[in-house]
């Protein structure tokens, strides 16, 4: 049987143009930033290596496309409102480290606080036409996003487990990394080594993030405040191109034993593999994400020790489990913030509206994923030594 391939670069770059009635895609135009190069990459690398089904080839190109058009339709808003590139992103708060070390939560929280600015969810799906204070709450793509994860919970009903969220709630800015095809998006959801390898040690993220940068502009040039709390693992992975696009950001470094986090993280790979795939490689899915979370824990050490330590506030995961509250208020001290009491009873509020567990425990087994708890501890030893992490 012969497996189903991708249309071309081309083809789908052509459709996109189609559908949104535009064609200027900003610096990829010129041969700036990843877009062409991270699109041929992740085609011929979806094509080579991951063995999709035919659900999974119109999946990919329903997203390519979709990816697209949105980069198109950003551009567009840039070309007619110039006056968005006057907005600036000063000294945002990111969140980085190992994933699935309470740092989602930690984001939730984070996004409660009335002076703070998130990218939401429907946002991140969908940042055009650029959001209106006056209308944030009641927009129509909160319904459209209600609906898209609706189906996306029947079709990987666990994730609700792994991931719990909602329209509304803060979302990693992988996505607007996708509008420039370099983005740990693709990776979640695809057995693509080549383009892993890519990503992690070749791609210049520098214009990714600034791209990134650019749409943060966007989204609160009518939909204020502007003190931005962004999170995602990536962030480990590529500190050095993060800093020279935002020289002033404060980071939150959230910290957990490995043995939990890279079989979790598999695990939730593994959710999101099933749909386009009949062959999920869960071997490849434990050592893909040893190996990047490897990569990043050195990186952001590395980058630390080069002067920027006094940068970083530090959260491990059982501290914020038993003190919330406190550590947050250290982290607004420490960035030099009020932590107010709306911020506070608003927090509140979440949590006790979102409990630990509240779709279901999530439950793996490291030894599917070809891993061993103590081996990865012995790996790891350099960053839980570092940290302290028990």
């Amino acid at each position: 049987m012969v497996a189903a391939m991708l249309q071309t670069p081309a083809t789908l770059i052509a459709r996109a143009c189609d559908a949104a009635r535009l064609e200027h895609f900003g610096a990829s135009d010129s041969g700036g930033g990843n877009l062409r190069e991270g699109l041929v990459r992740l085609i011929a690398s979806a094509n080579a290596e991951a063995r999709l089904n035919t659900n999974g080839v119109a999946a990919l190109e329903r997203q390519i496309v979709m990816l697209l058009i949105r980069r198109l339709e950003v551009e567009d808003w840039f070309a007619r409102h110039p006056e968005i590139e006057d907005q600036r992103i000063t000294a945002p708060l990111m969140v980085l480290g190992l994933p699935r070390t309470g740092s989602t939560a930690l984001h939730c929280l984070l996004a409660e606080d009335p002076a703070a600015r998130t990218i939401r969810n429907w946002e991140g799906m969908r940042p055009c036409p650029p959001p209106e204070l006056a209308t944030a709450a009641s927009d129509p793509r909160i319904a459209e996003m209600q609906g898209h994860m609706a189906g996306r919970a029947a079709m990987t009903p666990r994730m609700q487990q792994m991931v719990p969220s909602s329209a509304t709630s803060p979302v990693e800015d992988q996505l607007l990394m996708g509008h420039d095809f370099a983005s740990q998006i693709f990776q979640a959801s695809l057995h693509i080594p080549s383009y892993v390898r890519w990503f992690n040690e070749e791609a210049d993220l520098v214009p990714t993030f600034a791209y990134v940068k650019r749409v943060l502009k966007l989204l609160q040039w009518r939909c204020p405040p502007t003190r931005w709390r962004l999170k995602s693992p990536t962030y480990s992975l590529a500190v050095e191109a993060l800093d020279a696009v935002f020289p002033d950001a404060r980071y939150c470094m959230t910290h957990r034993d490995v043995a939990s986090v890279i079989p979790s993280v598999a695990d939730l790979y593994y959710e999101m593999h099933k749909p386009g795939t009949d062959t999920p490689d869960m071997a490849w899915l434990g050592a893909v994400n040893a190996e990047w979370t490897e990569l990043g824990m050195r990186r952001v050490m590395a980058f630390r020790d080069a002067g920027h330590d006094h940068r970083f506030y530090d959260i491990h995961f059982a501290a914020m489990q038993n003190d919330p509250f406190g550590e947050i208020a250290r982290l607004y001290a420490f960035i030099g913030e009020e932590f107010s009491d709306a911020a506070r009873f608003a927090m509140q509020a979440w949590r006790t509206n979102t409990p630990r567990e509240k779709h279901g425990r999530h439950e793996y087994e490291a030894s599917d994923f070809g891993l061993d708890p103590a081996a990865l501890r012995q790996r790891f030893a350099f960053y839980s030594e570092r940290f302290g992490v028990a």
